[in-house]
């Protein structure tokens, strides 16, 4: 039963959507986020649904050095952890930072560099225990390069390609490593973007993750009917695909 976990991150749409859930079987929870004020509200929300001990941490995801310190404080204030989940992120402005040598560097700090040095310490954590589950949101984004996302599909590839690289590391020590890829949802990180049929609501995704969490699924996409949409554009030749305005 996972019963103590940390989330950072744990002010995004998704990631909030999805603690709810646990909240509700009654977990302990230890939130790291750059706000203190907005992982308040959180916290309260989530005692309110029936969380048990919850404790928040500010922490910027780009403080490389404090990374293995808030998970250690993590597990002095609620225990040992069984869930690590790591949910923060941007969306960047691609057409505004292309040809931004420093704010692409910064974008891939933050989407993926940042993403990997948690993942590292997670996993090193979880050696120690022996157990544990490490979760961390992906993006479909990064099945293939798109000339309108490249650089956030970038990074969430490069998510992705090092979560399969730690899962299979990891497998014969009894640690799960479960790679979230979510598709579009309405959430305040694409408040920019025009909606559409194919997004989704930030409350469906994130139960959706809860229940892939709690069975340990390896890879999931969120709606699941983006495995078959990805699925069709990763079939494209590139010949053929580089012509067009995707």
């Amino acid at each position: 039963m996972i019963k103590n976990i940390y989330v950072f991150g744990a002010t995004s749409k998704i990631a909030e959507e999805t603690i709810k859930n646990f909240a509700n079987d009654g977990a302990n929870f230890y939130l790291v986020g750059r706000d203190t004020d907005k992982l308040e509200i959180v916290k309260k929300d989530l005692i309110a649904r029936g969380a048990g001990k919850t404790e928040v941490e500010a922490c910027d995801a780009l403080d490389w050095e404090k990374h293995p310190t808030t998970i250690s404080n993590a597990d002095k204030s609620i225990g040992q952890l069984d869930l690590i989940f790591i949910a923060h992120g941007t969306l960047p402005d691609n057409e505004g930072i292309r040809n931004n040598q420093m704010k692409v560097i910064e974008e891939f700090n933050i989407n993926c560099t940042s993403v990997i040095s948690l993942s590292t310490v997670a996993s090193e954590y979880f050696e120690t225990k022996g157990k544990g589950t490490i979760a961390v949101i992906s993006s479909v984004a990064g099945e293939r390069g798109r000339q309108s996302n490249f650089i956030y599909g970038a990074a969430k590839g490069g998510v992705s390609k090092y979560l399969e690289g730690l899962r299979n590391r990891l497998f014969e020590k009894g640690i799960k490593v479960i790679t979230i890829k979510p598709g579009m949802v309405d959430t305040p990180m694409t408040k920019d973007l025009e909606k559409g049929l194919l997004f989704a609501s930030p409350a469906s995704v994130g139960k959706q993750i809860y229940k892939g969490i709690n069975v340990g699924r390896d890879v999931m996409f969120v709606p699941g009917y983006w495995k078959i949409i990805m699925g069709i554009i990763k079939s494209i030749p590139e010949s053929i695909f580089k012509k067009l305005k995707l």
